[in-house]
């Protein structure tokens, strides 16, 4: 009689920790985004993030999937703070996939120094030669 009610208890303890594993799995992930297209007219989509959260996004497009030696991915909008809704035009392409990038420090990727370090900062050039006013090319 007492080992089947230390089964059940071992079996109902097991069932407790992994519903609270599972629990806390969920709430420390954050919801993916999901994107939503739809055509606004001839030339331009509406495209939304359905589960977005207060994340300042990055719109990126290709044409090609996994070619990205000529088809790169390139971005296509810079939102801001909470900005879930994008309008974009359609470009020389009639097919293209789109995907988003959380920016986690408010400098678009493209703006970065180095897109793979975020403390890196906003990529700046200064040119100490030539300093008589000379155009370089």
């Amino acid at each position: 009689m007492n080992t089947a009610k230390n089964v059940k208890i071992t079996i109902a303890s097991l069932f407790v920790c992994g519903m609270a594993i599972l629990a806390l799995k969920v709430l420390a992930d954050p919801p993916l985004p999901v994107l939503s297209v739809a055509l606004t007219g001839t030339n331009q989509l509406s495209i939304t993030i359905t589960n977005g959260t207060a994340e300042s996004y990055e719109l990126w497009t290709t044409p090609v999937l996994g070619d990205t030696a000529n088809y790169p991915w390139t971005i296509a909008a810079v939102g801001t703070n909470s900005q879930t809704n994008f309008t974009v035009d359609i470009g020389p392409y009639y097919a293209g996939f789109y995907r988003v990038a959380v920016d986690t420090n408010t400098i678009p990727l493209w703006e970065a120094a180095d897109p793979n370090n975020p403390s890196a900062g906003i990529l700046a050039v200064f040119i100490d030669s030539p300093t008589n006013g000379a155009a370089l090319q």
